[in-house]
């Protein structure tokens, strides 16, 4: 049953979000990473305040000032610390690559890159700082936080004890953040997302769900992708849960030995990233979890058995979402789990389908509400942005919709092709692939053809793939003959995003050049 939400909840800046939660909730722990000294909200609030100042003391009011960080307190801090001084955060995806990250600083009019050497020097990113540097001035903040001194100190208790004397006074409608899509279909995009929609989102899904305040996140995601930043950020902060941050989401065994550790209550990650976990975790390490929550992509068969087998008393609900959508529009609850749908269309939220050719059942997901993005930058404009035309977002995504309101993806409008004039979904075909062989990844893209307009192509981690076993599950299972690939790309691996998404712009690519004729 659709509710609706209290404007009151969210109509704030996410700074003074910040500042209530603690009021609401007590000055508890509540942040925390893998070098174990843990944050109060106090504590969160001074660090953010001082480290803040120092930012604007070399940046202008309302300047996008970008983030190239890890999983970590630092990125929460400097996050925040924008925020209290009328900055605007624009998170940069440092998996990305030099010519997507160039034209992302470009396109959202950065001049100030905030980065830390530990990071750079770790994750072996000198090269790409120094070509990051012909468009941008590379601030660290290492050497910032050795100019702290008693006057910065002192700041910080008072900021600490009255913020909202200090802080700078923003709109609800002011931009919250620049992120970038994850380009899994082609150019990442840049989207503005006000204050409101991220705070408005935390509230839709803890409306949605009952989150106590006494649980422990465990975020594993990119604080550049959408999820790992409403979800493993301003979701636990703003709702009083501790909120412990991990720089990658590939340290699969570090990870499982860390939760039951932090007692981590829920655990945010993909698909992919998941199967890892649960392929390399002991029984054990998963006790302290009330649910798992996956996003991004879609939970594969092989994941959820996993899951169910290993560790039955942990629910695995799937969402889904958009970083047009502050990002997550529908999740399942852990007392109304539908498995195989992306659940329920969070409250406060307006949707609508409109029919598309070939498609019997469902069609275009368009939707509206206080999550929905204020728009994408322009390249033309950095400082503005194309505004969401008439309000309505279109997701681009082909979705079913049950009586009680239970989503099923059907795939991206993209990702579908014409055969011999039926519509034949791709994320479909997938699922054939993996029914056929469960533990291998699997893409499936469509070329040109002059018989029948689309061929399929699978490509595919398994060595021993074959058209036949693909045929057979078809015919077994009623499905028709059309949407069996005729061709198979064997890969030693799948390619996947940062974020752990299939890449299938590289998958597209590899498909029609040499490899693949």
């Amino acid at each position: 049953m659709r509710q609706d939400l209290d404007p009151s909840l969210y109509e704030t800046s996410l700074i003074d979000a910040l500042i209530e939660a603690r009021a609401r909730f007590g000055d508890k722990e509540i942040l925390e990473d893998q070098d174990r000294h843990p944050l109060t909200y106090t504590g969160l609030i001074r660090a953010a305040f001082v480290l803040g100042r120092k930012i604007a003391n070399m940046t202008e009011l309302g300047e996008r000032v970008a983030i190239l960080l890890p999983s970590s307190m630092g990125v929460v801090v400097t996050f925040f610390g924008l925020h209290a001084h009328g900055r605007v955060p624009v998170m940069l995806n440092f998996t990305a690559g030099e010519a997507n990250l160039k034209a992302a600083i470009k396109a959202a009019g950065v001049k100030k890159v905030l980065t830390a050497r530990r990071f750079i020097d770790q994750a072996k990113l000198d090269d790409l700082i120094a070509e990051l540097e012909t468009g941008a001035e590379i601030v660290w903040l290492d050497d910032i936080r050795k100019t702290i001194g008693l006057q910065d100190k002192l700041y910080g208790l008072a900021a600490g004890a009255a913020p909202k004397r200090f802080r700078i006074k923003t709109a609800p409608d002011a931009p919250g953040v620049v992120l970038f899509t994850s380009g899994s279909f082609g150019t990442p995009k840049g989207v503005v997302l006000s204050q409101k929609n991220l705070v408005a989102n935390a509230r839709q899904v803890a409306a949605h769900i009952d989150l106590l305040p006494e649980w422990v996140m465990f975020n594993p995601l990119p604080t550049f992708h959408c999820f790992g930043l409403t979800g493993g950020v301003v979701l636990p902060l703003l709702q009083g849960l501790k909120a412990f941050q991990y720089p990658s989401p590939l340290h699969a065994k570090q990870i499982t030995d860390l939760l039951p550790q932090v007692k981590a209550s829920i655990l945010f990650a993909t698909d992919t990233f998941l199967s890892q976990y649960a392929r390399v975790a002991e029984p054990g390490d998963f006790a302290t979890l009330k649910f798992a929550v996956a996003g991004a992509e879609k939970v594969r068969e092989e994941t959820r058995n996993l899951f169910n087998t290993k560790f039955g008393g942990v629910e695995l609900l799937e969402g889904y979402g958009a970083t047009e959508a502050s990002p997550v529009v529908a999740v399942n609850h852990p007392d109304r789990n539908a498995p195989g749908t992306v659940g329920q269309i969070l409250p406060g939220m307006d949707w609508k389908l409109e029919p598309v050719e070939g498609i019997d059942e469902g069609g275009r997901l368009f939707l509206k509400g206080p999550n929905i993005m204020s728009g994408y930058v322009t390249a033309a404009e950095p400082l503005a942005w194309d505004a969401v035309g008439d309000d309505w977002l279109d997701t681009g995504d082909i979705v079913d919709v049950d009586a009680e309101g239970y989503i099923t993806i059907k795939g991206r409008a993209k990702r579908f092709a014409k055969i011999g004039g039926e519509m034949v979904s791709l994320t479909a075909v997938e699922g054939i692939a993996g029914a056929v062989w469960p533990d291998q990844r699997h893409a499936v893209v469509s070329i040109p053809d002059t018989r029948k307009g689309e061929k399929l192509v699978l490509v595919t981690d398994h060595a021993g793939a074959e058209v036949a076993p693909l045929a057979e599950w078809a015919r077994a299972n009623g499905a028709p003959e059309l949407i069996v690939p005729k061709k198979i790309v064997k890969v030693a691996e799948v390619p996947v995003l940062g974020t752990g998404k299939t890449d299938y712009v590289t998958i597209q690519k590899m498909v029609e050049g040499d490899k693949a004729a």
